[in-house]
């Protein structure tokens, strides 16, 4: 079983280049999409590069499940990759491969009825197995190798945005703003916690202006966290300065028994910056 093996992986990697032709050319019209038969040359250059490679690692499961396996994690890495860097669908991705199944188990086939005299029903039954289970097992490397890729960058594009939406803004030597817009829910405020206090420390910063004019909500767990904020910065010598605070989030406040007394707190940024007689851009 090995020798015919063996004699199949010969004529298949024979004929890579033709089982690369007949994949390329069923390509349709897909706007926008990397498998279109519209895409340019450099794109199909590409695809045929990584078809090459995805037939030989099938292959290679003829020979040696061992010399699969490594194959598989490369195949995955440089085909994921390159699917997540064209932000290709995952689904087309599995149309491509089981086109390309169709095409290789054509091959096969089409070895078979060249050798008719010694291919058995069993090497029939054994190579459909192989075949069909290194193909199954590309998929499936190929969608989990795929989700951490693309979970990897919705992680880094999520930090991203979390810096954005709570930047420190240095106005002085020592003094920044800290404008905070929009909803803020128990991540965030956690996010605050963790980050401001390093900000601040990093560029010596000795007040600062926590402006709240652009937050709608804040829910208890959330107060409690600003609260713990104040309560940090205080302890590394940083005087916060609450403007904009909202009638309905003060209520919350005293609620929760929260004591901000030893927190400086104003209607608005511009009364608490003419108070201590300090002008944007001076």
């Amino acid at each position: 079983m090995d020798e015919q093996n063996r004699r199949l992986y010969d004529y298949l990697m024979s004929n890579l280049p033709r089982i690369t032709d007949e994949w390329i050319a069923q390509r349709n019209e897909k706007l926008g999409s990397i498998y279109s038969k519209n895409m340019n040359d450099e794109i199909e250059a590409l695809l045929r590069s990584q078809n090459k490679l995805t037939n030989e690692t099938v292959a290679s499961a003829l020979l040696d499940e061992s010399l699969f396996c490594q194959k598989k994690e490369n195949w995955a890495l440089i085909v994921a990759g390159s699917r997540a860097k064209s932000n290709t669908p995952i689904h087309e991705v599995l149309d491509a491969l089981s086109k390309v199944r169709s095409i290789y188990w054509r091959f096969v086939g089409e070895y078979a009825d060249l050798h008719p005299n010694f291919i058995t029903q069993k090497m029939l039954l054994n190579w459909t197995s192989i075949i069909h289970g290194a193909f199954d097992q590309l998929q499936s490397k190929f969608a989990h190798t795929y989700y951490l890729i693309m979970n990897k960058r919705l992680s880094a594009q999520a930090e991203l945005i979390e810096e954005l939406s709570s930047p420190v803004i240095p106005v002085t030597a020592t003094n920044a703003i800290l404008p905070l817009i929009g909803d803020i829910d128990t991540l965030r405020a956690q996010f605050l916690l963790e980050s401001i206090p390093a900000k601040c420390s990093e560029v010596n910063i000795e007040h600062l202006y926590i402006d709240l004019s652009g937050v709608s909500i804040i829910d208890t767990m959330v107060a409690q966290k600003l609260y713990q904020l104040t309560e940090i910065l205080s302890l590394l010598g940083i005087e916060c300065l609450i403007t904009g605070i909202r009638p309905e989030i003060a209520q919350t406040s005293v609620q929760l028994g929260l004591d901000f007394k030893g927190v400086s707190t104003f209607s608005s940024l511009q009364q608490a910056l003419s108070k201590h007689a300090f002008e944007l851009g001076k």
